[in-house]
């Protein structure tokens, strides 16, 4: 378990061993930080073209707002998942390597040309951090078990691996393919068992006519719900996301380091 989160420095942007710094800007191009995201998708791009290049993949991505001031050598966030562009190609296009690593981590081996991918570019050196420190790396991934939707907002319910459940907690963060959310409501306990003895979370109950549809996820893992705004379900991947979809799941970065200094010993 531990040790599956010790390796996700392979997945990071082909580039284990590099610092995080910042990248020196060029001419009317802002400075960015190398490998850091803040979890504001830019935009909703498109897979056009996929290459097996058998131990990896090639994917070229339509993205031309992440594209207008990228070059060779920088780093874009692909649902999550912080990937190094290999070259810019013409009518705002760019092309990264995806290593076999990262394919079997991640549910970027599920997307097919005409897939919506969320892209962000690195974070801005001078910019506002509008959402949480993201580093790109995937942590586990969940399965879209229900939608249930309101007047205003949708509640998306996630199957939460239990590996990686110790770092969530009601009304913290959590990164769902690239993307900076708050965690609304939490399952204590593995899913099969239903939170209705008396401790679901305030406000609406999941067991009263609204069955989240699709399967029980009885399958050990746990859930977390995160409820969506207008403007997420529009400029998103997770507006069309059905019911069975893989999404990629980066848990907060703090959670982990302050873990590993109470089980440190001295």
């Amino acid at each position: 378990m531990d040790g599956d989160l010790g390796v996700r420095n392979a997945l990071t942007c082909g580039r284990p061993s590099d610092p995080v710094v910042a990248v020196a800007a060029r001419p009317g191009v802002m400075a960015r930080l190398g490998r850091m995201f803040t979890g504001i998708i830019e935009e909703l791009g498109e897979i056009v073209a996929t290459d097996d290049l058998g131990d990896a993949a090639r994917l070229v991505i339509r993205g031309p707002v992440v594209t207008a001031d990228a070059r060779h050598g920088d780093s874009i966030a692909v649902n999550g998942v912080c990937l190094t562009v290999v070259d810019v190609l013409p009518d705002g296009k760019f092309s990264a390597d995806v290593m076999a690593e990262t394919l079997n981590r991640s549910s970027l081996a599920a997307l097919a040309v005409g897939s919506p991918v969320n892209l962000e570019r690195a974070a801005a050196v001078n910019s506002r951090l509008g959402g949480h420190i993201v580093q790109g790396h995937v942590d586990g991934t969940g399965t879209v078990i229900s939608r249930t939707p309101s007047q205003h907002w949708e509640v998306v319910r996630i199957a939460l691996p239990r590996s990686i459940s110790r770092y969530v907690v009601e009304k913290g963060s959590i990164t769902v393919d690239g993307i900076s959310l708050t965690v609304s409501a939490l399952s204590d306990e593995p899913l099969g068992r239903r939170a209705d003895d008396g401790d679901e979370p305030l406000g609406r109950r999941a067991d009263d006519g609204d069955e989240p549809l699709g399967r029980r996820a009885d399958d050990g893992d746990e859930w977390f719900e995160v409820s969506l705004i207008p403007t997420t379900l529009a400029l998103t991947n997770l507006g069309r996301a059905a019911v069975g979809t893989p999404v990629n799941l980066e848990v907060d970065v703090l959670a982990k380091y302050v873990e590993r200094l109470l089980n440190h010993k001295t």
